[in-house]
């Protein structure tokens, strides 16, 4: 699914907009035992609770795709003869209404997610009228498709403390006891999937909310998946390597400067095209590594090394290889910090035999907030 795709879906959890009429779900213990069940319709809670209820849903699908939001492939044999696509399918025809079909679901998912202490598993059922657009590019009033799905957010639990509480209506101090509060979600998933607007069932979005692990094990108990992605923090930490590794004696801050850039443009050009995937495959990322000084040499030791770490024929998000947002040069004793479009203002140089970071600073400099005149 794309950007554009996902922000699509996003939009409908308000209450006048979503169709989502009951949130299905239950609480399980630190021992992974479910200890209780909830059945609510929306309609008898209030405003702030039902807002904050599509909220905790709403968030499954937020993050980068790639990063936090991950496409699920099913093979046509699952489709066919498997066991996690037909419980997929059916927990989405019924609504979630099939009492077998929910509680099988509750038990995978409480069998596949390692996290520890209590949690609660929430589950909404969503009918959208696909809108299309006229040849002049308004809405149409007619619907182009009716895109039936369910979304699921896993959400730890979290125990406040005793306090000592001051109730200003009736003037007195009070107790407040230990209560437990729904965090936001770890993890989660939607199905099917909205591919070009459109209903895909043989697809998935998976949500993860940490960069540094993806809970494969729940990915697998769910859909089935023999390895996902790598976690985006992994990513990071391999291209890093894979870098310094094919550049070599020559991986030179002039180099990383150069990669570091290719990657912001990258990502700047897809804002542009928003209904395509975000995604560089080994082949771009050897021509960028070819434009940047890297030998022919480290380019080959970097194609044949990608292949080992991110699979063949793998196609990363490039926010996965380095930060865009950030420029950093880091020594043990100082740390420089840099705007990504001013990268080019660090250099390194050799003055007397001894190595150096050079900053440019026509505009003026500042130490502790006071402006300071250059020595000759």
């Amino acid at each position: 699914m794309t950007d554009r795709e996902i922000a699509e879906i996003r939009r409908r959890y308000k209450r006048e907009r979503s169709s989502i009429s009951r949130i299905r779900g239950c609480f399980v213990n630190e021992n992974k035992e479910i200890v209780s069940e909830v059945d609510q319709s929306l309609g008898l809670m209030s405003e702030s609770e039902c807002e904050q209820v599509l909220g905790l849903l709403k968030k499954t699908l937020s993050g980068g795709v790639g990063v936090n939001l991950l496409d699920i492939d099913f093979s046509t044999t699952q489709v066919s003869s498997g066991e996690e696509h037909p419980l997929l399918m059916k927990l989405r025809d019924t609504q979630l209404a099939d009492e077998a079909a929910v509680k099988t679901l509750y038990k995978k998912i409480v069998e596949g997610l390692t996290i520890e202490g209590s949690f609660m598993i929430l589950l909404g059922a969503d009918t959208y009228d696909v809108f299309s657009f006229t040849k002049d590019g308004h809405k149409s009033e007619d619907a182009a498709e009716t895109f039936r799905y369910i979304i699921c957010a896993v959400c730890p639990i979290s125990t406040t403390k005793a306090a000592l509480s001051y109730e200003v209506k009736e003037n007195c101090f009070r107790n407040l006891l230990p209560d437990a509060i729904i965090s936001a979600p770890q993890a989660g998933f939607m199905f099917p999937a909205f591919d070009n607007r459109a209903t895909n069932l043989y697809g998935a979005l998976y949500y993860t909310k940490s960069k540094d692990n993806n809970h494969e094990s729940l990915a697998r108990a769910l859909f089935k998946t023999e390895r996902l992605p790598m976690p985006a923090a992994e990513q990071t930490e391999t291209f890093k390597g894979l870098l310094a590794e094919s550049a070599g004696e020559g991986c030179s801050l002039r180099v990383i400067q150069s990669v570091h850039a290719q990657l912001c443009h990258v990502v700047e050009d897809h804002k542009e095209h928003k209904d395509e995937p975000l995604v560089v495959d080994k082949y771009a990322l050897r021509d960028m590594l070819e434009f940047c000084g890297v030998s022919d040499d480290g380019v080959d030791t970097f194609e044949k090394h990608f292949d080992d770490s991110f699979g063949v024929d793998a196609q990363v998000n490039p926010k996965n290889m380095m930060d865009v947002k950030r420029f950093e040069v880091r020594t043990p004793d100082v740390v420089i910090k840099v705007s990504p479009e001013k990268r080019d203002l660090v250099e390194t140089r050799v003055i007397d035999g001894v190595r150096y970071i050079l900053i440019r600073a026509d505009e003026g400099a500042e130490v502790n907030g006071i402006d300071i005149r250059m020595d000759d």
